[in-house]
């Protein structure tokens, strides 16, 4: 049971957030939505519903993604986020169909909109709960990411946000839909209301549904190369030679290759040595360079190997 509670601490924070909010607003909204007859409306209770389910499954993946190595499967379950993820973008693709069709029912066939103060109450909760948790996925993208600098911002976090893990990534475009969806739908449900032109409310109840649709393609590409097997990213691997080039004894790094498992990194690389070394010498400097490494939380595997110096850089010497 202690072994259980552990993992369930290190599933991804953002997407508890995420599910404890949304669990909240579907309710909200799907009453709204069945009193006043708005699409937008529906749209919104569409979209938060399916958040609610991505998100629970994300958050499960994201416990089972932490589990340490094991002989069957030695290089970790990284990955199973990736698997849970694309299930989630099978969700989000339905509910968007779903809420574009809706869409364009009502631009063809007008509804008359009721229960206003109930639709603002209940976009105004959206608003602000999706807004919390998005900040909370900006915060968790500049942690992951160990990211520089003062403060949070939206460009900060859409610059970052690839080198996040995957559950994060998806909370983020997620609840960034969410928040400027239930604006957009607020702004649409008011002016279908208290102006003669009546298809404000299936326009955005459709541009809703396209977002949705977005959020489901970039988020579905970007576990779609995580599940191939991806190389970290330049500044991961700018890192890690920084660190094996800073040891005296290491010449050069012949060859290196960071591969992504979820939001780890596993490193393989060739190091060169100072000619001379004894055997046992350039193992205690592999153990050392290793050592350091995995002391990085990103980094959960590293396999060095040694060769001789040949004189030729092969790998750009830092600073």
């Amino acid at each position: 049971m202690k072994k259980i509670w552990e993992l369930i601490k290190k599933g991804n924070a953002s997407s508890l957030y995420a599910v404890l909010g949304n669990l909240f607003l579907v309710i909200f909204k799907g009453i709204a939505a069945f009193l006043s007859g708005s699409g937008a409306m529906f749209a919104e209770a569409m979209h938060t519903g399916a958040d609610a389910v991505n998100q629970f499954f994300v958050f499960i993946g994201s416990i089972l993604a932490e589990r340490k190595p094991t002989l069957r499967f030695p290089s970790g379950f990284g990955r199973l986020i990736n698997v849970f993820c694309m299930g989630a973008v099978i969700v989000i693709t339905l509910m968007a169909y779903e809420t574009v069709l809706e869409g364009i029912h009502l631009i063809q066939h007008p509804a008359s909109i009721g229960s206003i103060w109930l639709i603002i109450l209940s976009l105004g909760a959206s608003i602000v709960i999706d807004g919390y948790v998005l900040l909370k996925a900006m915060h968790e993208i500049v942690k992951e990411t160990q990211t520089k600098g003062k403060g949070l911002s939206l460009s900060i976090a859409l610059k970052n946000v690839n080198r996040a893990s995957p559950a994060t990534r998806l909370v983020f475009y997620e609840d960034l839909v969410a928040t400027s969806g239930a604006i957009l739908a607020l702004v649409a449900i008011l002016m279908t209301r208290f102006t003669p032109i009546k298809v404000f409310d299936g326009i955005a109840a459709i541009i809703i549904g396209l977002m949705m649709g977005g959020v489901a393609f970039r988020v579905g590409y970007d576990n779609m190369v995580g599940l191939i097997g991806v190389s970290a990213p330049k500044e991961v691997e700018d890192n890690v030679s920084k660190i094996i080039l800073s040891v005296p004894e290491v010449t050069d790094i012949n060859k290196m290759r960071i591969l992504q498992e979820g939001r780890f990194y596993h490193v393989e690389s060739y190091i060169e040595l100072l000619p001379g070394l004894t055997l046992a010498e350039a193992d205690g400097i592999k153990s050392r360079i290793r050592d350091q490494l995995l002391a990085s939380k990103d980094v959960t595997d590293v396999t060095l190997g040694i060769i001789e110096d040949t004189g030729v850089q092969d790998w750009p010497k830092i600073g």
